[in-house]
């Protein structure tokens, strides 16, 4: 018999920001909503590298490729809205 998974629990997939589809000139409002502690070391440094340090921190960030590489790394630990709409 299998283990029987508990109930309300989806995994990082149900908590996952979502990036805006098109580039935003203003930038992107990143807000962390969960923590770092129980993620692994690489995860930490990125929200670093980003420039979050605290839990529900949040900044403005340029929208360029390599940023968005990092937001999609941590993306179940995050929100992301465009800076017009925030």
């Amino acid at each position: 018999m299998g283990r029987r998974p508990v109930v309300g629990r989806q995994g990082p997939r149900a908590h996952a920001a979502v990036l805006p589809k098109e580039p935003s000139k203003k930038g992107l409002q990143v807000k962390q909503v969960r923590s770092s502690s129980g993620h692994s070391d690489s995860m930490r440094r990125t929200l670093a590298s980003i420039g979050l340090r605290h839990h529900q921190q949040s900044i403005v960030v340029q929208d360029t490729p390599s940023i968005r590489g990092m937001l999609i790394k941590v993306r179940h630990l995050i929100e992301v809205t465009p800076v017009g709409e925030a």
